[in-house]
């Protein structure tokens, strides 16, 4: 029998609400619950997003093509800074307050037709910054608007059914409408490029300070952060990388169609799709390396940068779809890629996905990781797909080498890699626990 999962009310008490109805009581989830899965809206709410990373990575893919790389990774940078906060946002109130209810589910469609929006209002960005025009802002700041006052609706509704927390609620909701005030003002006013990013890096300390302002306000009155669940919010960074890595998959296909459409299939056309999905696989496995939600259940103050340390991981596996697009056009007769370029494209995003990733396992477990010297490596052999595109070795053999970067810790850890990190974490989680 299909139903709604059952809801954990704030003081741990589960009721039975399958084919419940009505308008709930925000009171507040329990942190501690059991089986606290993703929610079928959740899943839903994560396909707009899918869309929203597919303009972006194709407009960075474009733009790389007609060699107007700076501006492209600009307008990357400020697309998925904007699409990535507006999904952490959500998917933290919701871990903390989701009712399931006729309200929330409408909210939460509001807030999946201002990512259609904003995604609609990528191009136009991106056009305008190339064209050295005022940054066209307008659409894609209307789409994000949306998506936060719908979160601002939501933080005011917890505020109301959650009175322990109702400072914490309050405070987010007055900082997301201030941020929102100025992202107006942003869209509306005729910037150039510096005038862009300068407004953009204010408010974005705005937007990023004032989650930590509300859970330190929280922290400091003795009612405690929000009660986001470790396991569920873990569970749904993992599913939202893996929406990013479909970008990956897109990737491949684009650069195999160009290349199977130019000169048949060739040994090119292979590579490339094994490289593409091989490398797709090995970012998935080395996503999954380490396992956060542990620490994070025993250690909930290093939230925080693990959640905001996320921004660089999803964006980074995006590129690296995008990348694998730019592959493509270099067998594409319409533009002018050099391999150098092309490698780049997929170099770069896989040194910083590894090394976020290797960031974020030094933050959890307070310590590097053992092997650390193998990371490193890794992190080389980026570096060395580039220096071997530089001095004119085929296009294919510097992929296989960006492939290794992420595999040699595959085949590291499965060879008993493993073992170590196994006691890293059970040693991390021991001194967390005996320090609360």
């Amino acid at each position: 029998m299909m139903g709604l999962a059952p809801y954990e009310s704030g003081d741990d008490v589960a009721e039975t609400a399958f084919y419940r109805h009505g308008i709930q009581r925000m009171s507040g989830r329990s942190t501690t619950g059991s089986h606290r899965a993703a929610t079928p809206l959740e899943l839903l709410f994560d396909l707009t997003f899918v869309a929203a990373f597919g303009v972006a990575g194709n407009e960075l893919a474009h733009g790389i093509a007609v060699g107007h790389g700076g501006s492209a990774v600009g307008g990357f940078a400020f697309a998925m800074g904007a699409i990535i906060w507006a999904w952490i946002n959500y998917s933290w109130f919701a871990s903390a307050y989701d009712t399931d209810d006729w309200v929330f589910r409408v909210t939460t469609m509001v807030q999946m037709a201002g990512v259609v929006v904003l995604a609609i209002g990528i191009p136009p960005m991106f056009a305008s910054i190339d064209e050295g025009l005022p940054v066209d802002t307008a659409v894609l700041v209307a789409g994000y608007i949306v998506m936060r006052l719908a979160m601002v609706a939501q933080w005011l509704r917890a505020a109301a059914g959650d009175p322990r927390h109702r400072s914490v609620a309050l405070t987010y909701a007055v900082a997301v409408s201030i941020a929102q005030i100025g992202w107006v003002l942003v869209a509306i006013l005729p910037l150039g490029v510096t005038g862009t990013l300068v407004g953009a890096m204010l408010l974005w300390v705005i937007e990023l300070s004032g989650p930590i302002v509300a859970e330190r306000r929280g922290m400091t009155r003795g009612t405690g952060s929000t009660p986001w669940h470790p396991h569920h919010i873990a569970e749904r960074y993992s599913l939202l990388a893996i929406i990013a890595l479909g970008e990956t998959v897109l990737g491949t296909l684009a650069a195999a169609q160009a290349i199977s459409g130019s000169e048949g299939w060739t040994l090119d056309a292979i590579v490339v799709i094994a490289a593409g999905v091989a490398l797709t696989f090995a970012l998935w496995w080395t996503y999954f390396l380490l396992p956060s939600a542990p620490i994070l259940a025993v250690a909930r103050e290093r939230s925080f940068p693990w959640g905001y340390g996320h921004v660089l991981v999803f964006a980074s596996i995006a590129a690296v779809g995008a990348g694998l697009h730019v592959v493509g056009y270099v067998f594409d007769e319409h533009y002018e890629v050099s391999t150098v370029t092309a490698v780049l494209a997929m170099a770069v995003p896989v040194f910083l996905y590894l090394t976020a990733l290797l960031l974020l396992h030094a933050w959890l477990v307070r310590a590097w990781p053992r092997g650390v010297a193998l990371q490193i490596v890794s992190l080389g052999l980026t570096v060395l797909a580039v220096v071997l595109a530089v001095a004119g070795l085929p296009l294919s053999l510097c992929l296989l080498v960006v492939l290794a970067a992420p595999t040699s810790l595959v085949v590291a850890y499965e060879a008993g890699a493993w073992r170590a990190l196994s006691t890293q974490l059970d040693d991390a989680v021991r001194r967390a626990t005996t320090a609360s």
